[in-house]
């Protein structure tokens, strides 16, 4: 059964008739999927936005294009938007830690 919405004449609203237990079914899987993916969700896995790249290194805009064309630090781009891997950007800090001296 479909039937057009109010509003816009390109969108089609679709029904199913679906057994409960089905539905009921389908819909605790759902759950369960949803469960184990928020779960495994790493933080390193974050992509950071340039800007907030540059606040976190405290470097400039020059100096963060330095780093992009020497391939200093992995990076993505996406139209003129670019982004960072949060591990990416831990790697290189953890790389570059100078460790204080004791005495």
């Amino acid at each position: 059964m479909e039937r057009e919405r109010t509003g816009n004449k390109n969108e089609v609203e679709c029904f199913a008739l679906v057994p409960k237990n089905y539905l009921d079914e389908i819909m605790s899987e759902l759950r369960d999927v949803k469960r184990i993916l928020k779960g495994s969700r790493d933080p390193g896995d974050e992509w950071i936005d340039s800007a907030t790249v540059r606040k976190m290194l405290h470097i400039s805009q020059k100096t963060w294009q330095v780093y992009r064309d020497k391939n200093i630090i992995p990076f993505s781009q996406y139209g003129r938007k670019i982004y960072v891997r949060r591990s990416d950007l831990e790697s290189y800090m953890k790389e570059h830690f100078i460790p204080t001296k004791n005495g």
